[in-house]
C-alpha cells in the first residue's frame, strides 16, 4: 500500500482536530508530488476524505490547502469545487489559476457567487464566452472592469453591445473599453461622443488601420443596431430638411450656401445642410454643434469635402465665447491638416449607422 494511502487512512480515523490538520497538509503535499500518476480509484478516496475533512478545518486551512492544489492539472474536483464555492479568502487561488475546473464549474461560480468571487474569475488567464457573458450581465462597474482589463477574456458581440451601452453611461470604463484590442470597430466607434480627446484620438487612429474590408464587415454587424438619440427634431425640421435634400438633388447645396447657413439664426438649416454632405443623421450633427464638438465637426467636415477655411470659420463661431478662442482654433486647424480624408471618411461611416427610432424612423 503507498504511503500516501496509509496517510489517507490514518486522516480518516485521527479524532484529533490538531492531528488531523497535520495529516491533512500531510496528505496534500504527497498529493501534490505525483497528481497526474494517482488512480482513479485512489482520486476518489482523495477525494472523499479531503473534501469531508476539510469542511471541519478553519478557513486558513482551507485557503493554505486551496493554494497548494491551485496549480495542479488533475485535481479532486469534488475537493475543488468546494474550495471554489468557499469564501473569497479559500476560493481565490483555485478561481484564478486552476486549469482543473472545467468551463461549467465556472459557470455554476460566476451564476451563484458574489461579486468577489466573479472578480477573481475575471483575472483567469483564459476566461472562457460563456463565462464573460455572465460576468457582464451579473457583474457590477468594478467587476466589469476587472474583465475587461483582462485581454484573455473572450466577449462575444452580445456582451461587447452590453459593455459599450454600460460604459457610456460610466466614465470610469472608458479607457478599458476603448482599449480593448478586440471591441468590434463599429462598437469602438459608438464611445466616440462619449469619451475624452485622449480615447477620441485612439478611436480615429484605429480607423486609419482598418481596410475597407473589415469596415464593410463592421458595419455589417452593426446595421440592426439601434442608437441612442441626442435629443429630439426641431419642429421644422421636415420642411427644411425636405427643402435642403431639394437643393442637393440640384447640386445647389455648395460649401457657399452651407457657410451662409453657419449665420442664419434658424441653426436648423445649417445642421440640415452639414447632415446631408457629410452623409450624417441630423442628430449626431445636432449634438457636436450644441455640444461644440470641434473635434468631430473637423471629421464631418474633412469627409464632406470641405476646405479648411470654411471649417475654420464654423469653428470659431463655436468658439466666439471662450478664451483664446483664436488659439484653440489653429489648433483643430492642425487637427484638419493633419486628418487624412480616408480617416474621416471611415469613421464617418460608423457615424451614418447612428440611426434613431419613432421621428426618425
Amino acid at each position: 500500500m503507498s504511503s500516501s494511502l496509509i496517510s489517507l487512512i490514518e486522516l480518516a480515523k485521527e479524532p484529533s482536530s490538531e492531528k488531523r490538520r497535520e495529516l491533512l497538509r500531510e496528505v496534500t503535499s504527497i498529493f501534490m508530488t505525483h497528481p497526474e500518476e494517482i488512480a482513479e480509484a485512489e482520486m476518489a478516496l482523495y477525494d472523499s476524505v479531503m473534501s469531508q475533512l476539510s469542511s471541519d478545518m478553519e478557513s486558513i486551512v482551507r485557503a493554505e490547502i486551496a493554494n497548494q492544489i491551485a496549480s495542479a492539472r488533475v485535481a479532486p474536483l469534488g475537493l475543488l469545487r468546494r474550495l471554489a464555492s468557499d469564501e473569497i479568502e479559500v476560493a481565490e487561488p483555485i478561481l484564478t489559476r486552476s486549469k482543473a475546473l472545467t468551463e461549467s464549474d465556472l459557470m455554476h461560480v460566476v451564476e451563484t457567487k458574489g461579486q468577489e468571487h466573479l472578480r477573481a474569475v475575471s483575472r483567469r488567464e483564459d476566461v472562457p464566452e460563456s463565462v464573460s457573458g455572465v460576468i457582464v450581465r451579473r457583474g457590477d462597474d468594478d467587476t466589469l472592469h476587472t474583465l475587461l482589463s483582462n485581454e484573455g477574456a473572450r466577449l462575444s458581440r452580445a456582451s461587447n453591445e452590453e459593455v459599450v451601452q454600460r460604459a457610456q453611461a460610466n466614465p470610469a470604463l472608458h479607457e478599458v473599453v476603448v482599449n480593448r484590442k478586440d471591441l468590434p470597430a463599429d462598437l469602438m466607434n459608438d464611445m466616440y461622443f462619449v469619451v475624452e480627446s485622449k480615447l477620441r484620438e485612439r478611436i480615429i487612429a484605429e480607423n486609419a488601420k482598418l481596410d475597407p474590408t473589415l469596415v464593410e464587415q463592421a458595419i455589417s454587424k452593426s446595421r440592426d443596431k439601434v442608437a441612442v438619440a441626442y435629443g429630439s427634431f426641431p419642429d421644422d425640421y421636415e420642411q427644411i430638411s425636405k427643402d435642403v435634400g431639394l437643393l442637393r438633388q440640384n447640386n445647389k447645396l455648395t460649401p457657399q450656401l452651407l457657410a451662409k447657413y453657419m449665420r442664419d439664426p434658424n441653426p436648423t438649416y445649417f445642421l440640415c445642410a452639414l447632415s446631408q454632405m457629410a452623409e450624417i443623421d441630423f442628430l449626431t450633427a445636432k449634438h457636436l454643434c450644441e455640444k461644440k464638438e470641434i473635434d468631430a465637426l473637423a471629421i464631418a467636415c474633412k469627409a464632406a469635402g470641405l476646405d479648411k477655411a470654411l471649417f475654420l470659420t464654423y469653428a470659431m463661431i463655436m468658439l466666439s465665447d471662450q478664451q483664446n478662442a483664436m488659439g484653440k482654433a489653429a489648433e483643430y486647424g492642425q487637427l484638419y491638416t493633419d486628418l487624412p480624408r480616408d480617416t474621416a471618411l471611415r469613421t464617418i461611416r460608423f457615424w451614418r449607422m447612428r440611426r434613431v427610432g419613432g421621428h426618425a424612423a
